[in-house]
């Protein structure tokens, strides 16, 4: 996620190295290597290569949701198997326990889907302003 606000913060302004990336959120390089392969086949983010080549959004960040980029990395948002596979468990009729894990993925799906890296480009850049007024 964190790599991704960061192309969302350059947003136009052309190619970004990962190495880049990597440095300014203090992300193993070759890590970020793997995340972006998962967005760049979802069709996320874009790269060129040579001398002039980096990566970028796909497209804008306003119509990036955080939610596709959670499931693009981490699959479902369901934190148990039952939740997304009712026939995993004979006692699915009777579990209480599972009544809260389809609250929470309820919870992240909404919340998730609601949000998009503009909002948190935006958000971010707001909190370096106040954290530069303090210094």
């Amino acid at each position: 996620m964190k790599a991704m606000v960061d192309l969302a913060i350059h947003y136009g302004k052309g190619q970004i190295l990962l190495r880049d990336i990597a440095k300014r959120q203090q992300l193993s390089e070759r890590y970020l290597e793997q995340l972006i392969l998962s967005l760049k086949s979802a069709g996320m983010v874009k790269s060129t290569r040579g001398a002039h080549g980096g990566f970028m959004l796909a497209k804008p960040p306003n119509e990036i949701k955080l939610s596709e980029i959670f499931q693009t990395l981490e699959g479902s948002l369901g934190l148990v198997e039952c939740v997304d596979d009712p026939t995993s468990c004979r006692k699915i009729d009777s579990c209480v326990t599972r009544d809260v894990w389809l609250e929470l993925k309820e919870g992240l799906v909404s919340i998730l889907g609601s949000k998009t890296l503009q909002d948190l480009a935006e958000k971010q850049a707001q909190k370096e302003e106040k954290a530069m007024y303090y210094i």
